[in-house]
């Protein structure tokens, strides 16, 4: 397989409601997508971080610059997907714009071989449970609202986000409106310090799932001590960007679930080898979510279905967050999202919508 081409095409589509989290709110995707074109297949993906630096140090800007000065000039045109880590390595940090470019050649590698991501990455299940993630809303009555239509409409998990002043009452509230039978989960992307312990073991009496990244993403010994005084089990998210993160994690005690966002740790292969270091020491995972279009939901789903994903991931509908979606939108059925089993990541944007909602299309690759 030799490289001919790649392209870099932003994209920016509304999503159907404001998505509120400790870190600010979006009301529209606006990111852009990677197209790999060889001479035996294409390739695509989704660059899965946001405009601004506000929930990672990587924004859309400066991956589209690394992409274009950095990582693509030590992309050979004969190199394979296994071999972008490595050769991209001396360049420091950019792990979600390192994906972006290693999901890409990969989904044409697959894509060439005619084999599915599923299937390479070693996928068991053809469906996975799939959960959702509620954001955090102007009043307890709008949650309320919102948490009840999920539920209607079959998820088999609800993650509430939650930050100070905005967690132990919606909490409750959820809980008493629905039960104890919900698996209900929180998520304070850091909004916490270990000064709150207390204040955060208050939610041990709801029965929780899992307490998702209370803390600063870099305090893993403060995760521990956390991990000490609460009986809610922690799940790492933000702090695990490689397999050896994971290890360290586990071996600190600092948590007893991780989330996977293979976007996050540098691409599927790094989320693969996090999932089994996971496995080999009894820990679950799940598999988050970033607000994909249906080209990152495609290949996460697919994630998903690897064994040690035991927990419902943040894999929902296409209609969760888009009216519109730039692939055949993906549904739930009975709870469940289906795995796609075409060649490569299994899903391809719609030409004309594709159109509609780009804005911008730079070629990387070859630089003339």
């Amino acid at each position: 397989m030799k490289i001919e081409r790649i392209e870099l095409l932003h994209v920016a589509i509304p999503l159907v409601s404001p998505f509120r989290t400790s870190f600010g709110t979006m009301t529209t995707k606006d990111t852009f997508l990677l197209r790999v074109v060889t001479d035996a297949a294409e390739g695509w993906s989704e660059f899965a971080a946001d405009p601004e630096p506000l929930y990672c140090s990587e924004f859309v800007g400066a991956a589209e610059l690394v992409l274009e000065q950095h990582l693509v000039p030590r992309v050979t045109p004969e190199i394979t997907a296994a071999e972008v880590a490595h050769r991209t390595e001396a360049i420091k940090g950019h792990k979600l714009a390192k994906a972006a470019l290693e999901t890409a050649i990969l989904d044409a590698e697959l894509r060439s071989y005619g084999m599915s991501i599923g299937t390479f990455l070693g996928a068991t299940a053809s469906k996975v449970p799939a959960g959702v993630s509620v954001g955090i809303k102007n009043s307890i009555p709008e949650l309320i609202a919102d948490v009840e239509g999920y539920l209607a409409e079959g998820y088999a998990r609800i993650k509430l986000k939650i930050e100070p002043g905005w967690d132990l009452e919606p909490v409750r509230a959820v809980r008493e409106r629905f039960g104890s039978d919900v698996l209900l989960q929180v998520d304070a992307n850091t909004a916490y310090t270990p000064a709150d312990a207390e204040h955060l073991r208050r939610l041990d009496e709801f029965d929780l799932l899992l307490m998702e990244q209370p803390l600063e993403e870099d305090d893993i010994r403060g995760h521990a001590l956390l991990a000490q005084r609460i009986r809610t089990p922690i799940c790492l998210d933000e702090s695990i960007t490689s397999a050896k993160d994971a290890a360290t994690a586990i071996a600190l005690d600092a948590c007893r679930v991780i989330n996977v966002k293979p976007a996050r740790v540098g691409g599927y292969l790094e989320a693969r080898r996090i999932h089994d270091v996971a496995v080999a020491h009894g820990i679950p995972v799940w598999c988050g979510g970033m607000l994909e279009t249906g080209i990152g939901r495609g290949p996460n789903l697919a994630l998903a279905a690897l064994p040690g994903f035991v927990l419902p991931g943040d894999v929902s509908a296409s209609r969760r967050y888009f009216a519109e979606d730039v692939t055949e939108p993906f549904e739930l059925e009975d709870g469940f999202m289906h795995v796609p089993t075409g060649p490569g990541i299994g899903v391809d944007p719609i030409p004309e919508t594709l159109r509609r909602f780009t804005t911008a299309t730079r070629v990387l690759y070859p630089n003339d």
